[in-house]
């Protein structure tokens, strides 16, 4: 056994090991006991009276139990045998083997209650007339036990490997939202950094509060104890997003103008972190700064009636883009952001929140996102 197997804590599917393993066993219990009412049925049908039936009874019992009993060894046996690979001659020889075990002792055992109940002379003739049946219905019954319960592994290995993809998948999700979710944009903090420079040589109180502004947004990033499928309220994000436009304001001046359209009732809604920002920032570097007369980002967030999801919605009236350009594995007016928020919107909310673009050769760009609340 891989010792990193051996040496993980138990998975849920673990705990489910045994009421699998009751409902293996009843499962057995049913058939051998249909088995058993099918022999008596069998040796009935033709034969009427009370006697007869009693008769049925006793011969079914004497018939079954032994390899009912014996059956139970099989499925540790078939549990030995599965857990690793074999060549089919060797795990062929071995399977022979057993079924000619199996046969053996169900001769033995038969023999030993008739000599038990009836004496020896009795069992002598019984295992004489019934000895080569008893060998070919040993061989019938350990093949089927044998894929019965082969089966059975087969079907627990293929749901632990299963499992085992899904957690791995889960993972992989994991730490492709906890990628995206950390991200600021180094263009943005070399710029500021250079902003906040040339700011300490003019006006140094407003390079204090510049500097607030900066620490407070790596503080949002960089905090420890958020995780990628956490949560903060809109209103966090928000202040994050304004601190942002603050410091850009240093840079594009008045070339860069703010529009804020928020209803009130949902500054309390959930969303992933760093949201809102990576729209902002596309557009700032996309259809703002590019352009010498700026332009303005309007930014709102709203209750949707119908379902009670929360609308945002991010929008510029620069200068847009051709919409066959927004193809998320390719460089463009996509850029920074709007790919990995759509990776992000795959992966969280189980694909349910939404993410929608708008945008046509100037006629400016924006982005609708619906994201699900909790009732």
């Amino acid at each position: 056994m891989d010792p990193l197997i051996a040496s993980a804590p138990p998975s849920p599917a673990a705990g489910a090991a045994a009421p699998g393993s009751r409902r293996l066993w009843l499962g057995y219990a049913g058939i051998c006991a249909l088995t058993w009412g099918l022999f008596v049925l069998a040796g009935t049908e033709f034969q009427r009276g009370p006697w007869k039936v009693w008769e049925a009874l006793l011969q079914a019992t004497m018939t079954l139990w032994a390899p009912a009993l014996m059956g139970a060894a099989v499925y540790p046996w078939m549990r030995r045998v599965s857990r690793r690979s074999r060549p089919a001659w060797l795990l062929g020889l071995m399977h022979a083997g057993a079924a000619v075990l199996f046969a053996g002792v169900w001769l033995l055992l038969d023999y030993a209650l008739a000599r038990a109940l009836f004496g020896s002379e009795h069992a002598d003739a019984l295992l004489a007339q019934y000895i080569l049946w008893r060998a070919i219905w040993g061989l019938i019954v350990y093949a089927a036990l044998a894929t019965g319960f082969g089966a059975v592994f087969s079907a627990r290995r293929a749901r632990a490997l299963a499992v085992a993809a899904a957690q791995a998948e889960s993972a992989l999700a994991r730490a492709e939202l906890s990628a995206i979710s950390g991200k600021l944009n180094p263009h943005f903090l070399f710029n500021t950094l250079n902003s906040l420079i040339a700011l300490t040589r003019k006006d140094a109180r407003a390079a204090e509060q510049a500097l607030l502004r900066f620490a407070g947004m790596l503080r949002y990033v960089l905090d420890s104890k958020r995780s990628a499928t956490d949560r903060v309220d809109l209103q966090q994000e928000l202040d994050f997003v304004r601190d942002y436009l603050a410091l850009e304001a240093l840079r594009l001046g008045p070339r860069l103008q703010v529009s804020w359209a928020l209803d009130e009732a949902v500054l309390q809604d959930e969303v992933p972190p760093l949201t809102l920002q990576p729209l902002v920032e596309n557009c700032i570097v996309h259809g703002l700064a590019p352009r010498v007369q700026g332009g303005t980002i309007r930014i709102s967030a709203q209750r949707d009636a119908l379902n009670g999801g929360l609308n945002l919605c991010v929008q510029d009236d620069g200068e847009g883009c051709d919409p066959a350009r927004l193809d998320a594995e390719r460089p463009g007016r996509s850029g920074i952001g709007l790919g990995a928020l759509r990776r992000r919107f795959a992966l969280d909310y189980d694909g349910r929140a939404r993410l929608r673009v708008h945008t046509q050769p100037g006629a400016g760009f924006r982005v609708d996102l619906w994201i699900p609340q909790a009732t």
